[in-house]
């Protein structure tokens, strides 16, 4: 084994992070059909994906208490709460419980906050700076591989035996995610006592970060503007599905599971990538990917969308891998949580905005013309991190940074 993968840890950790991803994979797109079964309504199937994004606006929140408190005891925790939310999907029968999808989405999408910030922290605990690139990679094409059979998955318990059967299973991986954080044994540094007042300082030390290093922050911000149009793609799914290639909207486990594979040999070359063209190039190319995948979209074809789906899964996991390596890396220990979180915040505050636009939208515009709106869009994002990349060689290493809590 080379790389992360001859740490037996990151194994473990690797191996119940993946299958709780799996879990989660399974159940994102069954909410969103289970609405749009309950509802026959495309805005109501879209509105699971805004309940999801919504709790972006709190991800400094998050990173926050990623940052204040022992980040594996804090996952554990998390993971065991999500676990308990999740089963009360069973009560769902008829759409008088629609508010119960919402609510669960919405639970989901705080709890991401919270493992997304504090596992970025664990990670480089646990492997340091010169192996974020590969295990960010590794991470990504396991949890992607996965996501070929588990929208497959999710769909086949729905149809078979409803969505409590899904909420049942996602449940018993986030078990298996408290298991390996339980045998993972890290070295982590002592949160730091912060003086009265500096609640405000700290709350916004990741944005200033993220100001202060200059790809960290053309790769956020270009990425955000790109992720102002691309939640219009949650919505719009259920109307290719449904109004362009004439299939019921269990045809989506289809097309996420061809995404899935994609996503998983572009993780396999994601590394490779980064070493060679550098961070904000990858993230282009991700970018260009999710403009393709929308013009693919725009056509009545099942293979010219399965297609399009191989160009979101290829931008998908490049995209996570570019923005997440670059904010680990050239940020210090004491401020990982903070950094992912304001990130998070920064990127996904837009596509939030976006879904909700499209849960309107959907109703009055042709999902074509939505659709060429976001080709358009993403292709002038990604040409701006493709041909005037912010160079590497102006950014601090992450070992001389200094926390950014006064200033």
């Amino acid at each position: 084994m080379t790389g992360p993968l001859r740490d037996p840890r990151f194994r473990r950790l690797l191996a119940g992070q993946s299958l709780s991803s799996f879990g989660d994979t399974a159940l994102y797109l069954m909410l969103g059909i289970w609405a749009k079964e309950l509802t026959d309504s495309n805005a109501a199937a879209g509105g699971v994906f805004l309940a999801l994004g919504l709790p972006a606006v709190l991800s400094p929140f998050a990173g926050q208490l990623a940052d204040r408190l022992r980040r594996r005891p804090l996952m554990i925790v998390t993971n065991a709460l999500a676990a308990v939310m999740v089963l009360g999907l069973l009560a769902v029968h008829d759409r008088r419980q629609l508010w119960l999808l919402y609510a669960v989405a919405f639970g989901y999408g705080l709890a991401s906050s919270v493992l997304s910030s504090a596992g970025a922290g664990l990670r480089k605990a646990l492997l340091g700076d010169e192996q974020a690139a590969a295990a960010n990679a590794l991470l990504q094409s396991v949890t992607q591989a996965l996501r070929v059979i588990a929208p497959l998955v999710g769909t086949g318990l729905f149809v078979a035996f409803g969505g409590g059967a899904v909420a049942v299973l996602d449940a018993a991986t986030f078990v298996v995610a408290i298991v390996a954080l339980l045998s993972v044994r890290v070295e982590e540094r002592r949160p730091e006592r912060r003086p009265r007042g500096s609640f405000g300082a700290d709350l916004t030390a990741g944005f200033r970060h993220i100001r202060s290093v200059p790809l960290l922050f053309q790769v956020t911000i270009v990425t955000a503007c790109a992720f102002g149009v691309i939640g219009l793609n949650e919505t719009v799914a259920f109307a290719v599905v449904d109004q362009g290639l004439h299939r019921s909207p269990s045809f989506l486990g289809v097309l996420n599971s061809v995404q899935g594979a994609a996503s998983a040999l572009g993780g396999l070359a994601a590394a490779a990538l980064m070493r060679r063209l550098g961070p904000a190039r990858v993230a282009g190319l991700a970018l260009a990917g999710f403009g393709a995948a929308a013009a693919a979209f725009t056509e009545h074809s099942v293979t010219l969308a399965l297609a399009g789906e191989v160009g979101d899964g290829f931008g998908l996991v490049w995209l996570v891998v570019a923005l997440g390596t670059t904010a680990q890396v050239y940020t210090p220990a004491p401020l990982q949580g903070r950094v992912n979180s304001a990130w998070m915040m920064l990127v996904l505050t837009p596509q939030t905005a976006s879904i909700a636009a499209g849960t309107g939208l959907i109703a009055v515009v042709d999902y074509r013309l939505l659709l060429l709106a976001i080709t358009a869009v993403m292709a002038a994002c990604a040409a701006i991190l493709l041909l005037r990349p912010a160079p590497a060689s102006e950014l601090v290493p992450a070992s001389e940074l200094v926390e950014l809590t006064s200033s």
